[in-house]
C-alpha cells in the first residue's frame, strides 16, 4: 500500500509539534511493515524512509496529490472538494461550532469523537525509542507544566498557583516568562533536553480548562514515571486512570492529592504507556481504517460536527 500523509507543517520536528510526531511515527512504522510512504508537507522537510513533496497552500490539493498513491491521509480538515483518491482525515483539534467535517474523519480520543457526533477514533501512540531509557535513579525536584504556555486553555496561571500552594517549584516547558523562586521557565524545548526535564520532575500538572482532544504531553510524562494531576475534561478521564494520576475540577482537591505524589508507582505509570499508547497499536488501528476506506466504506454515517459548548472555557474551582 502506498500512503500519502498531508500536513502543512515541516518534518521532522525538533521541539513543539504533536501532529508532526504523529505522522512521523505512523509513517515510520508503516514503512517498517513494508508499506510505501510519501509526505506532502511544509517547506524544508526531509525524511530518510519516505518521499517528501513540498506542500503549497495556494495550489488545489487535487493538483498536488500524485497519481501513484493508494490512499491519502490528511491531517487538517479539507475545505475543498476532493475525490481524486480514497482518503481519511485525522482531526487533531477542536473546530468551530457546527463546522461540518468529512465523513472519513478520525478523532484522537473517544471523547473527542463523541463531541463531534462520531465513534471513529484512534489514540495516538508514541515511539518509545524516541524517548530512550528512563533513569529511575534520577532526582525528582519539581512539578512540571508541559504545554504551549501562551494558550489560555492550557491554564498556566492555575498551574503556578497550585504548585505554589503545594510548596513545590514549577518548571514550565513550553514558553518564556520571568523565572523566580516559584517558577522556572525553560522555553520551547525538545529532544534530549525535554526528556531530561520530564525525567527529573515529580509530576505533571495539566489543569486544562477546555476539552483536551488528546494531550500527548500526558503520555510523555507518564512514560518517564510522572503521575498526571489535571482537570476531568476532554480526553483526561479516558487516559488518566486512578493508578497513574488524579483528576478534579477543584483546585483544593488537586493540591491535597499532590501531597501524596509518592503514593504513585512510577514504573506502573511507565508500563501503562508502553502497554496502551505505543505506535505499534496505533498503526494496527489505522491499517484497519485504511482497509475500510479502500473497500469503499465511510468511517462515519453523517458528517461530524462540533457541539456548541466546546467554544466556552470550563471551570476550575478554588
Amino acid at each position: 500500500m502506498h500512503i500519502l500523509f498531508v500536513d502543512d507543517a515541516t518534518i521532522p520536528v525538533s521541539k513543539y509539534g504533536a501532529v508532526e510526531r504523529f505522522i512521523w511515527w505512523l509513517g515510520e512504522e508503516l514503512n517498517r511493515r513494508g508499506h510505501q510512504i510519501s509526505y506532502l508537507v511544509g517547506k524544508g522537510s526531509y525524511c530518510p524512509f519516505a518521499q517528501v513533496i513540498e506542500y503549497n497552500p495556494l495550489t488545489p490539493l487535487s493538483q498536488q496529490i500524485p497519481d501513484y498513491v493508494d490512499i491519502v491521509h490528511f491531517n487538517f480538515p479539507i475545505n475543498q472538494p476532493f475525490d481524486k483518491k480514497p482518503h481519511l482525515t485525522t482531526i487533531h483539534g477542536n473546530y468551530p461550532t457546527f463546522q461540518p467535517l468529512g465523513t472519513n474523519s478520525v478523532f484522537v480520543s473517544k471523547n473527542h469523537a463523541a463531541r463531534h457526533n462520531s465513534e471513529s477514533f484512534v489514540h495516538i501512540g508514541i515511539n518509545t525509542d524516541d524517548y530512550g531509557v528512563v533513569n529511575w535513579s534520577s532526582r525528582r525536584e519539581n512539578l512540571l507544566f508541559l504545554a504551549k504556555a501562551s494558550l489560555k486553555v492550557k491554564n498556566l496561571i492555575s498551574a503556578i498557583t497550585i504548585s505554589k500552594m503545594v510548596g513545590e517549584q514549577l518548571t514550565v516547558a513550553g514558553g518564556w516568562g520571568e523565572s523566580n523562586d516559584n517558577v522556572n521557565y525553560k522555553g520551547m524545548i525538545g529532544g534530549i533536553e525535554k526528556n531530561q526535564v520530564i525525567n527529573s520532575s515529580k509530576a505533571l500538572l495539566f489543569p486544562v480548562i477546555w476539552h483536551e482532544p488528546f494531550g500527548i504531553a500526558m503520555i510523555e510524562a507518564l512514560y518517564f514515571g510522572c503521575p498526571v494531576f489535571g482537570t476531568p475534561y476532554g480526553s483526561l478521564p479516558e487516559l488518566i486512570i486512578p493508578e497513574v494520576g488524579f483528576l478534579s475540577n477543584n483546585a483544593s482537591e488537586l493540591i491535597e492529592a499532590l501531597h501524596h505524589i509518592d503514593d504513585y508507582n512510577r514504573k506502573k505509570c511507565h508500563e501503562y504507556v508502553c502497554d496502551n499508547f505505543n505506535h505499534f497499536k496505533m498503526t494496527d488501528d489505522y491499517l484497519k481504517l485504511y482497509e475500510k476506506v479502500l473497500n469503499g466504506h465511510s468511517l462515519n454515517n453523517i458528517n461530524p460536527a462540533n457541539y456548541p459548548s466546546d467554544s466556552f472555557e470550563l471551570p476550575l474551582y478554588g
